[in-house]
């Protein structure tokens, strides 16, 4: 009898997800290629999640490193068409391609300037790096022409990750063609407060082209999830021009 003096709820509109985004472009999710999925069953729990924060199309990315990884384009392909198998055989009807995160070291430059054929994504037009941690490759600019000549832009996986790098070295890599992609996850401190900061301030100086999970494991899940409550995130996902789509 006196419902009427309970306090309604706020009306807080549609749930915000990743549904605009559309694609994700950088993913661990094959399995036991790297250091992301192991089991088949691990690629499946983390496209479920993925799935049901709104992503519509998943770009998986093995590392490619000469001293880690010596993924190939037959292992890689190989591990795509088992994860597409199970995901017919359980139903989940998603989009999965799979490209790679070559690492910039001796073995990618060397690959570039022989011109031999790479694992690119978005029908052959964007090709994913990565960095050292510690220090900048020996050569980056003349890589990025060499791609760039050759109808490939590269995208720099999580420039937020890397210290040595100042925002105008970002912003000059950027004018000589050099998309980057920010770790959503970065947003929330998942990385540290520094990788933070910087992710913040690529995006207050419009350096950022593309956002993306790098997921590996369901940790990276639950971040990805808490990201959706940051306010840089909200920003990126409502009035930014970010280019995921594209790769639709």
């Amino acid at each position: 009898m006196f419902g009427w003096l309970k306090k309604s709820k706020p009306d807080l509109g549609p749930r915000l997800n990743f549904e605009s985004l559309a694609v994700d472009l950088h993913s661990h999710v094959l399995p036991g290629i790297d250091d992301g999925a192991k089991t088949i069953g691990d690629s499946v729990i983390l496209i479920k999640k993925m799935m049901s924060l709104g992503i519509r199309k998943v770009i998986a990315t093995p590392h490619i490193m000469r001293d880690y990884y010596r993924n190939t384009p037959e292992r890689i392909n190989h591990a795509l068409n088992i994860l597409k198998g199970e995901l017919a055989r359980q139903q989940i009807a998603i989009p999965v391609e799979a490209a790679a995160e070559y690492f910039f070291d001796e073995y990618f430059i060397d690959l570039v300037q022989k011109g031999e054929p790479l694992l690119t994504m978005g029908q052959g037009k964007y090709i994913l790096t990565e960095f050292s941690f510690i220090s900048a490759p020996p050569v980056f600019i003349p890589i990025i022409q060499n791609l760039i000549g050759r109808g490939i832009q590269p995208i720099l996986a999580h420039p937020e990750r890397y210290p040595y790098y100042t925002i105008d070295q970002y912003r000059n890599a950027r004018d000589w063609g050099c998309n980057l992609q920010l770790n959503t996850i970065s947003l929330t401190g998942y990385y540290g407060k520094e990788a933070k900061k910087i992710a913040e301030e690529l995006i207050d100086n419009q350096l950022v082209d593309f956002i993306a999970s790098d997921m590996h494991h369901p940790r990276h899940a639950e971040a990805l999830a808490k990201s959706l409550e940051m306010p840089y995130v909200q920003k990126l996902l409502k009035d930014y021009p970010l280019k995921n789509s594209l790769l639709l």
